[in-house]
């Protein structure tokens, strides 16, 4: 695979404004224009897929076998894409209690060769109200379309690098004051139709808490979190658009877990990270027409040195990351790890095919900083199985069962 994206960003344009009226100061105008291409050689990533939308796409005459993962045999599967996306958004703040902010979003994709192509159209990426200013009221609300992300983004994320943006109707209330905040939120995910105005699912609502402190810990950010997600059979049949982290099949999940980072200096060189989660709950298993006890557990751990008195202040690091598997498809549980709405681009490798389902993943890495802007990064990382009765996972979804992955001679693929 070959990725080059270039981005232009519109910084300058908010800057030359408010140069030409004290009444712009109140204004916030900008966006980005980014172009990127991508080229897949017997390893074709899945292609979205598309259901009731009636002036949805014709298929291609040449079918692409997605997620065939460098198995050629004959199969079509590889593509180049050249994907362009532009974001535009408009945001306004009066006082410093209250911002209006609007944000539009068009992705289109040439060359493609797999139907249908992920082109997204114009969307409304965000449309939300801010309420509150931190500095004389420690609360704060934030009500409307909005991306969210929290911690190292490995279960809730916006997953810039896609040209489909994952993007919620949520309600959320912080509360913030000199040693903490917390967040509170109730989101639905927006669903985004080819050629049509995206909407949230409302038969899929994702819910928590989540808390950070520097001072707990005074060298560390310390969070703990809860997240619940609960889908219905009808979130399935909703999805139009291969939306990251779409259920399979209707679940009740509750996530609970940590996560300790070191403070950037504070450790004279050294640093570390540790997040874990546990999961409770049920998932429908569309296999055995009933819905199974759900409980899994993931852990993600690194630690490095850096030398900050040579040129580039080289890092040297090691990490693991694991997430449970299922060890028995027949015995009424259900063990793999959800990763709920989590981004995998920056943490398994760039190729998008892996994440820490059903896995384990030790990890060396080495990086550089040439320039204050510029780090140069190297990571070498082994993948197997969490446990061999299971299967290979993408990030969400089923796990591959077509593509050459034969656990076993009488290898299974559940869907769960």
């Amino acid at each position: 695979m070959l990725f080059a994206p270039v981005t232009v960003r519109s910084e300058w344009l908010n800057e030359w404004l408010r140069k030409q009226s004290d009444a712009m100061q109140v204004w916030d105008f900008g966006g980005d224009i980014r172009l990127r291409y991508a080229n897949f050689q017997n390893a074709v990533v899945a292609a979205p897929t598309i259901t009731a939308v009636p002036s949805g796409p014709k298929p291609l005459t040449e079918p692409i076998n997605p997620n065939t993962d460098f198995i050629a045999h004959g199969q079509v599967n590889s593509t180049a894409m050249l994907l362009l996306r532009e974001k535009f958004h408009v945001g306004f703040a009066p006082v410093s209690w209250f911002t209006a902010y609007g944000e539009a979003r068009n992705g289109t994709a040439e060359l493609d060769r797999r139907s249908p192509t992920p082109d997204t159209g114009v969307v409304l990426q965000q449309a939300y109200i801010l309420l509150g200013d931190g500095a004389q009221f420690p609360l704060i609300a934030k009500i409307g379309r909005q991306e969210m992300g929290y911690g190292d983004l490995r279960f809730v994320a916006t997953p810039d690098w896609l040209n489909l943006g994952r993007t919620f109707d949520a309600a959320k209330l912080r509360y913030t004051n000199d040693c903490f905040w917390v967040d509170a939120f109730v989101a639905r995910i927006c669903v985004t139709y080819q050629d049509h105005f995206n909407r949230n699912n409302s038969h899929d609502t994702f819910s928590g808490v989540y808390a950070s402190s520097r001072k707990l810990v005074p060298w560390q950010e310390t969070d703990f979190f809860v997240y619940c997600r609960n889908a219905d059979a009808e979130a399935v049949s909703a999805v139009a658009f291969n939306v990251p982290g779409t259920p399979t099949t209707a679940r009740d999940l509750v996530t609970f877990g940590f996560r300790f980072k070191s403070l950037p200096g504070a450790l004279a060189g050294w640093d570390y990270y540790l997040e874990a989660a546990g999961q409770l709950g049920t998932i429908y298993n569309s296999t055995l027409k009933t819905r199974l006890d759900h409980q899994a557990y993931t852990i993600m751990a690194a630690a490095g040195y850096t030398w900050t008195g040579f040129w580039a202040s080289p890092r040297l690091g090691i990490g693991y990351d694991m997430g449970s598997g299922d060890s028995d498809p027949n015995d009424g549980k259900s063990e793999t790890f959800d990763n709920l709405y989590g981004a995998i681009h920056a943490r398994y490798g760039l190729m998008d095919l892996m994440c820490q389902r059903n896995m384990h993943i030790p990890r060396v890495s080495a990086s550089l900083q040439p320039m204050k802007k510029l780090t140069l990064t190297a990571d070498y990382r082994f993948y197997w199985l969490y446990d061999t009765d299971d299967s290979f996972y993408p990030m969400s979804g089923s796990g591959r069962c077509k593509n050459g992955y034969g656990i076993n001679p009488s290898y299974h693929c559940c869907p769960v």
